[in-house]
């Protein structure tokens, strides 16, 4: 799918309908390969990490908890 779109004075974009039901996200990367430009849909960050939230557990603790597992992960 293509679509041209125009890039206001404050640098922003319209995106079609059509991309953003097709990219289903409300955030997106940006990313430069190749001389391309290529979006891409990022997932929620609290969703990634919810399976690791302990109900009542704060957002520090949270993403403490979720550092220290991804560590032991990488490191087994």
């Amino acid at each position: 799918m293509n679509s041209t779109v125009k890039i206001t004075k404050k640098g922003q974009i319209t995106l079609p309908k059509k991309i953003r039901q097709l990219l289903n996200s409300d955030t997106i990367e940006f990313e430069i390969i190749d001389d391309n430009l290529v979006l891409k849909p990022v997932q929620s960050v609290s969703g990634s990490l919810s399976s690791y939230a302990k109900k009542g557990l704060g957002f520090k603790s949270a993403r403490d908890l979720a550092w220290e597992k991804a560590v032991n992960d990488k490191h087994k």
